[in-house]
């Protein structure tokens, strides 16, 4: 059973799972409106991961008899300078999620909560993951400068993002 502080938590990550969806939902409409194809298909295919998160919390709150409590997702925002823009604003997010699962295991451990502290282990792995994907094109995209070639070459490679999440696929 979850502590009533735990519950809190988890169901405040739920929250930040949905707003990443949200998040990266409003980039792929950003990347649309840019026709940047790739890149919105990457964004979509982001946006479902997430969702799959919160559900993934959302279930382990059930599992062990706690109660989900849905609030209010904050509004994204809808417009960035750059392509680069976004992907630093991405690495930023999930350094603060990444900080947000950081804060779960901490609070787990201190309550010796081995069940919550072994099911957020797959979210810290996946934290590492999250973070190197993004920082990689990040790094690819400040190398570029503004060279729209190179634009298009990532633009393609993103488009090849197959999904981890056994979600249905968005098209682009």
């Amino acid at each position: 059973m979850l502590s009533s502080r735990m519950e809190q938590a988890l169901n405040d990550q739920v929250n930040a799972e949905l707003y990443s969806a949200y998040l990266y939902l409003a980039m792929a409409a950003y990347f649309s409106e840019q026709n940047l194809e790739g890149f919105t298909h990457w964004m979509n295919m982001q946006s479902q991961e997430e969702l799959t998160h919160a559900m993934k919390f959302y279930a382990f709150i059930n599992e062990r008899g706690g109660r989900n409590t849905l609030k209010t997702i904050e509004a994204p925002p809808a417009t960035w300078d750059s392509p680069t823009a976004v992907f630093q604003a991405v690495l930023e997010h999930e350094q603060k999620v990444t900080s947000l699962i950081n804060g779960l295991v901490d609070m787990a451990l201190a309550e010796k909560d081995h069940a919550t502290n072994i099911f957020l282990q797959w979210f810290v792995t996946e934290q590492v993951e999250e973070e190197a994907s993004v920082n990689a094109v990040l790094q690819k995209l400040k190398l570029l400068g503004g060279d729209s070639g190179g634009m298009f070459m990532i633009d393609r490679e993103l488009a090849a993002r197959n999904s981890a999440c056994p979600c249905a696929q968005p098209t682009p």
